[in-house]
């Protein structure tokens, strides 16, 4: 019963955050909203996010800036001060950190995401070398989905449990079906995919609200002389406990492209 009703707490907690997204939400308003002590929410928003609540925040907020720079006019600057940034410089080191570009190239990026997407779709079938490497450093898998698909996916290893920035290993399949991440170093991963169906627009996928999406729920742990298992990722319908997408899907597209084109 505790776990169920923290599940419903966290829930409409998120609503909350979406909610109020332009306003100052620091840990103190959150957890009184849920009614619990800053530490007890934050493990409990942890345990069920992945993520603490102020980084989740952060990460709606940025997702709300891309919203803005693709569909206002105000300056990048304004934009920063919008979702709670204080200077120009922190927001566009933030958002490039996070997001893998600045924000005026994110603005700018539109005309590019289209030409590479319209490229990979002619191409429509592809797949890249296996290169011959240490059988203990191969992370493999099968991708599925949920629901009918036809288009590219996007799937990477990533150092957190949200997919922002570039993945540590990431790669593009033409299809559902198999995947291998070679050569990966030992660490902790988090697996996360999402999807562009051939119907898409740039927009749709530079802000991939509706993407069909998936994410393992448990890391994927890499060691010397140990054997990964093989992941089975589906691709689902977006949640509203998701973490936002805030990796650059046209900036995956634009480094993997070359690389399909020659093969």
């Amino acid at each position: 019963m505790g776990d169920r009703y923290s599940d419903l707490v966290i829930n409409e907690v998120i609503t909350y955050i979406h909610e109020h997204i332009y306003d100052p939400l620091p840990l103190s308003r959150l957890s009184s909203y849920a009614g619990y002590s800053p530490y007890h929410f934050t493990r409990i928003f942890k345990e069920k996010i992945g993520l603490s609540p102020l980084y989740y925040v952060s990460s709606l907020k940025l997702e709300k800036a891309k919203d803005l720079l693709l569909h206002t006019n105000f300056s990048v600057r304004d934009i920063g001060m919008e979702i709670g940034q204080q200077s120009l410089g922190t927001f566009t080191t933030r958002f490039t950190k996070r997001i893998g570009v600045t924000p005026s190239k994110f603005r700018n990026s539109a005309l590019e995401a289209g030409e590479h997407f319209d490229k990979l779709r002619t191409i429509n079938h592809w797949s890249l070398p296996l290169l011959k490497t240490n059988q203990d450093l191969i992370v493999k898998g099968t991708v599925s989905a949920e629901v009918p698909f036809q288009g590219i996916i996007l799937i990477g290893l990533f150092p957190k449990p949200i997919p922002e920035g570039l993945p540590l290993y990431g790669t593009l399949l033409s299809s559902l079906g198999d995947f291998c991440f070679t050569d990966v170093k030992p660490g902790i991963y988090y697996m996360m995919a999402t999807s562009v169906s051939w119907e898409m627009k740039a927009k749709d996928f530079l802000l991939p609200y509706t993407t069909l999406r998936a994410k393992l729920k448990e890391p994927i742990i890499v060691k010397p002389y140990s054997t990964v298992p093989h992941q089975h990722v589906i691709l689902r319908k977006p949640r509203l406990d998701d973490p936002p997408i805030l990796v650059s899907l046209p900036l995956l597209m634009n480094r993997f492209f070359n690389r399909v084109v020659k093969k």
